[in-house]
């Protein structure tokens, strides 16, 4: 029989899967059914939108003055210099927001991304190709680097340009390569109806998966305080995360989980507790008042607790029995 509610399940587990250095999995659940597409999408959006990157935002070559020239003694026109100039992810050091970075190369040599990094900028793409020159030619440029988000054509980048020579380029700032979302069944109890999003995040290397999803939250939550302005909301309250705390994990673990007798078993699973943070919260009295647990059986639940690591009526700190008391509930 499906229970009445006042208000929605909130997610309690929240689990990120590290894949590599610039890919991750987040996930969190059990959600209502269908609340966890109408989290993810929006979060998805806001991941390829809004996440700051940086980008080349307009380049002067010595010897050229305009995308559809040349460079002696350079393999590549200067369009296909912009090309691969465009495929490189730069990272600009201490925090700055834009930066002009001078460079001079001297042929023959292959020039990559590697060659690009210097004190003011770093370079997570090393082995993008960036041009190659014959033996006695040189090659002397400047990059204006800066810090933004989305796309922004070479019209509006112009506009930030000093100088005729540079050239202006379209800027693709964002740092996140793809972001996608999955929605899978997660049973709660007996009920199978439950959600799970899985975020699957991948990045360039200017930033890392969880800070981009930080990043994501931080937008979200800007753009809807617009609403509190006027409409006076009254924050759920939340509860500080303690899901790595090794005692927390431990005490969510279900009973089966002590090896209690099956007498012991049934007497606190007729009363309905089903985590072990439950006996540890009970006091010793209200432990031996549970109904039909006898002598024999109380010792044996609390010399099993204690092996587990607690003591029925333990003194636990405070943010963990307020996330205990929620799982409780959750559980319930």
């Amino acid at each position: 029989m499906k229970k009445i509610k006042t208000t929605p399940l909130a997610p309690q587990e929240f689990e990120v899967e590290q894949i590599s250095e610039n890919e991750a999995n987040i996930m969190a659940y059990p959600f209502e059914t269908g609340y966890a597409i109408s989290l993810a999408h929006p979060l998805r959006r806001f991941l390829l939108s809004s996440s700051v990157g940086y980008a080349p935002i307009a380049i002067k070559i010595e010897g050229a003055k305009h995308e559809f020239d040349s460079v002696r003694g350079m393999l590549e026109d200067i369009s296909d210099f912009i090309l691969n100039l465009k495929e490189i992810r730069f990272k600009l050091n201490n925090d700055a927001t834009e930066a002009e970075i001078n460079y001079s190369f001297a042929g023959p040599c292959t020039i990559t991304g590697a060659d690009l990094s210097n004190d003011e900028v770093e370079v997570v793409t090393p082995d993008a190709p960036l041009a190659t020159l014959n033996e006695d030619s040189t090659l002397n440029f400047s990059i204006k680097i800066a810090q933004g988000i989305g796309y922004v054509a070479s019209e509006d980048t112009y506009a930030e340009i000093e100088g005729d020579d540079y050239i202006a380029l379209d800027a693709y700032f964002t740092p996140v390569r793809s972001a996608t979302y999955k929605i899978e069944n997660v049973l709660v109890e007996d009920n199978p109806n439950f959600e799970r999003v899985v975020m699957n995040i991948r990045t360039d290397g200017q930033i890392s998966p969880i800070d981009a999803f930080r990043n994501s939250l931080e937008v979200m939550y800007a753009q809807l305080a617009v609403f509190n302005s006027e409409i006076s909301i009254k924050a759920p309250t939340t509860i500080e995360r303690v899901e790595e705390s090794p005692d927390l994990k431990k005490l969510t673990t279900n009973i089966d989980s002590l090896g209690l007798s099956a007498r012991s078993f049934n007497c606190l699973d007729r009363s309905n507790i089903k985590l072990i943070g439950e006996i540890v919260l009970m006091s010793t009295n209200d432990l031996k008042n549970v109904k039909n647990l006898g002598k024999k059986s109380y010792d044996e639940i609390v010399e099993k607790v204690q092996e587990f690591g607690f003591t029925v009526g333990a003194d636990l700190e405070d943010d963990v029995v307020t996330a205990l008391k929620k799982k409780i509930e959750a559980a319930s």
